[in-house]
């Protein structure tokens, strides 16, 4: 007697597509979840958040001078804006955990003791990136964006503009710091070996210019800001892949995962 379940399998062959878009939109709506809670949690933050946000470029302002609001409901809008972009990357290990979660059951049980510690490193990625934009890269790009004003010209920012730039570059580095994470994925996951990232490292090097190139403004130190850090990281990814190279399932190994 044939089994029922795989009868209903056979005669409904869209449903485990329907079942991983049922789940998807769970895990949207957890994350959006967490994101409006935080929202009304950052919210009346707002004022000192943006204040954090523009020290520094206020430092490297003439005296006497400040930013300005070109749009008549930009005052409004823009702590507005701080605070759900506040509450975006306060949100940042919850959304990435949904984001594992949902890759979760398509994993071996032994890949899935990866999760945590993957969603850990990720998170703290993310934030150091942030970091290092916030603490190294605005102070000498807007230091170099004030000394290359020309004589005769008030440096006047829009705090609109200003606002995009920096979320702009905030995301770039976070999401760039990332880069040891997907090495080690790709590795883990049989797509590549660490020998064959290693050969391709000149490729990487002009790619991770070129992103830096994209992400960031149009100047050298920015891009230069980026791409190091990315091609460090990458090298970092290498070397730690080396202990997630051999699977722990049994399965043989490539000639290339034993070269």
């Amino acid at each position: 007697m044939s089994d029922p379940a795989s009868d209903s399998n056979a005669t409904d062959p869209d449903r485990p597509l329907l079942t991983h878009l049922l789940e998807l939109r769970t895990r949207l709506l957890y994350a959006g979840g967490c994101v409006l809670v935080l929202f009304l949690a950052v919210y009346p933050f707002r004022e000192p958040l943006y204040t954090a946000l523009a020290d520094p470029l206020m430092a490297v302002l003439p005296p006497g001078t400040s930013m300005i609001a070109t749009q008549v409901a930009t005052p409004f809008l823009i702590p507005l804006k701080v605070a759900l972009a506040g509450a975006f990357f306060l949100s940042v290990p919850f959304l990435l955990y949904q984001l594992w979660a949902f890759v979760a059951p398509g994993l071996y049980r032994h890949e899935k003791r990866l999760i945590w510690p993957l969603v850990i490193s990720s998170v703290l990625l993310f934030y150091l990136g942030m970091a290092f934009a916030y603490f190294v890269v605005f102070p000498l790009v807007f230091q170099f964006f004030a000394s290359a004003t020309p004589d005769g010209v008030s440096m006047m920012t829009d705090i609109g503009e200003y606002l995009s730039f920096i979320m702009t570059l905030f995301f770039a580095f976070g999401a760039s710091f990332e880069v040891p994470v997907a090495t080690i994925l790709l590795v883990r996951s049989g797509a590549t070996t660490r020998q064959a990232l290693a050969a391709k490292r000149p490729f990487v090097i002009v790619a991770a210019f070129t992103v830096g190139m994209l992400l960031t403004p149009p100047d050298i130190i920015s891009q230069v800001l980026l791409a190091v850090p990315v091609w460090l990281l990458f090298e970092l990814g290498i070397f730690f892949s080396r202990w997630f190279e051999a699977p722990a399932d049994g399965r043989p190994v490539s000639e290339d995962e034993e070269s």
